[in-house]
C-alpha cells in the first residue's frame, strides 16, 4: 500500500491511499471515528477507478497520523482475533 501525504498540519491530514477501495476505507474511517479526539474522518473516491483520499481532523490533542496508526493497529488486532477464532472451528457431531 502506497500512501501519499497531500496536506499535514498539527490537527489535519489529507492522504491519498493507492490501491484501496470502499471496503477498507469504510472500516478505517469507522475505526478512526471511534477515537474521541477525532472531529472528522471521511474519505472520497472521485472517480470509479481513482484512489481514495482520506481526511482526518482532530481536536488538537493528538497528531492525526498517530490517530490513523492507532486505528490501523486496532483493525489488525480485530482481524487477528477473528482469524484465530475461525482457525479452530467447532466440529459438528455426526448424526446417528
Amino acid at each position: 500500500m502506497n500512501i501519499k501525504i497531500l496536506e499535514l498540519t498539527k490537527d489535519k491530514v489529507r492522504l491519498l491511499i493507492q490501491g484501496e477501495g470502499h471496503t477498507f476505507m469504510n472500516v478505517l474511517t469507522e475505526e478512526i471515528l471511534a477515537d474521541p479526539d477525532v472531529d472528522i474522518a471521511r474519505y472520497l473516491i472521485k472517480f470509479q477507478f481513482s484512489d481514495p483520499e482520506l481526511l482526518v481532523t482532530t481536536n488538537g490533542k493528538k497528531d492525526p497520523l498517530q490517530v490513523i496508526s492507532e486505528a490501523c493497529q486496532r483493525i489488525s488486532r480485530t482481524c487477528s482475533d477473528l482469524l484465530e477464532s475461525v482457525g479452530t472451528p467447532a466440529r459438528a457431531k455426526p448424526k446417528k
